[in-house]
């Protein structure tokens, strides 16, 4: 394996942890938006801030992680995707400022209009930002970011029928995994009518999930059939991964067997993730820009991996920590 290859792994691990992790935050928001009322919705919401509180800003460091990387390691697709998608790329970063600032301003606010207006700015930004993102995902996937497209294409680029599927795809999926963890977190908490709650909207959402990737593969035969042919290849196993945890958490969830659910959901979208990878694999931008030819010199990939090995020993331990004392609910103060 070269330097070029442990850089590219460790960039999708970055980019499967944001899914996750920034995933399940941006779900929370959709749920915080559909809580309903003030007074029905109060418990919902609490547990929803309990959950996301000590953790929603080391959560989205994983998506500068990963611009850095792609930055630093592969300019070339980099200058390519920020030069032509630019546009919903604008849209996704505002909506994470205003997502942040909804969230902080609304426990700090004391008028209830206040309060209000900032939970709604929270709520609406975390549907928006990961649609957008949704969409840029599925620009690269069919093809319409190459090397030589630029702000001419800043609009057709990501407003096709893939992308704006996939930017479906991307809310149904945030939404999925944030009820799957907040079925944990209520289950943790002993209160099982919020279990309850939680775990009919993660089956409603993985319903809704799954009848939109059923509808995206039709979309990707007809708008991307180079990654369609890799999921149905090479990427294969890791499609049937998926397929076969998200059914398996279905089942767990219909059964109320909530204690593994939390894992299988997240091999299940941890798989989708390095199967649009293996697709694509060996390009970063389909059927334009290979790997190879986007790779820096070898001198600064043997540096990233030293700074890779450097961050997980440094800030690996720290972030565990966080994870572990969020669990236990040692920090809600």
């Amino acid at each position: 394996m070269t330097s070029t290859d442990v850089v590219l792994a460790v960039l999708w691990i970055g980019v499967t942890a944001y899914a996750i992790l920034g995933g399940a935050d941006f779900g929370a928001g959709l749920w915080d938006l559909l809580a309903g009322r003030s007074e029905p919705g109060r418990r919902p919401r609490a547990l929803i801030d309990r959950a996301i509180t000590p953790v929603w800003e080391a959560n989205h460091t994983w998506l500068i992680f990963d611009l850095v990387v792609l930055w630093t390691a592969f300019s070339p697709a980099f200058a390519a995707v920020m030069s032509t998608l630019f546009v919903p790329l604008c849209f996704a970063a505002l909506g994470i400022v205003l997502r942040g600032a909804g969230f902080a301003f609304r426990h700090v606010s004391e008028r209830l209009q206040a309060q209000r207006a900032f939970g709604a700015a929270f709520a609406l930004a975390s549907v928006l930002t990961p649609f957008f993102m949704g969409t840029v995902v599925g620009a690269i996937a069919s093809g319409r970011v190459t090397p030589s497209t630029g702000g001419d294409q800043a609009w057709s680029s990501w407003t096709g029928a893939l992308p704006l599927t996939v930017g479906v795809m991307f809310v149904a999926t945030c939404a999925y995994v944030s009820a799957v963890f907040l079925v944990h977190e209520a289950r943790r908490a002993g209160d099982q009518p919020l279990e309850r709650y939680f775990r009919a909207r993660a089956l409603v959402a993985a319903v809704v999930g799954g009848a939109v990737a059923v509808a995206g593969v039709f979309v990707l035969h007809a708008d991307a059939r180079y990654v369609y042919d890799g999921l149905v290849g090479d990427a294969l196993p890791l499609v049937i991964l998926s397929l076969v945890c998200g059914l398996g958490a279905i089942v767990l969830l219909w059964l109320h067997e909530t204690r593994f659910v939390r894992g299988v959901a997240v091999v299940a979208v941890a798989s989708v993730v390095w199967a649009w990878g293996v697709a694509q694999h060996p390009y970063l931008l389909p059927k334009t820009l290979t790997v190879d030819e986007a790779a820096a010199s070898h001198d600064t990939m043997v540096a990233l991996v030293g700074i890779f090995v450097a961050a997980l020993l440094v800030i690996g331990p720290s972030l565990g920590l966080l994870f572990v004392l969020s669990q236990r609910s040692a920090l809600e103060d």
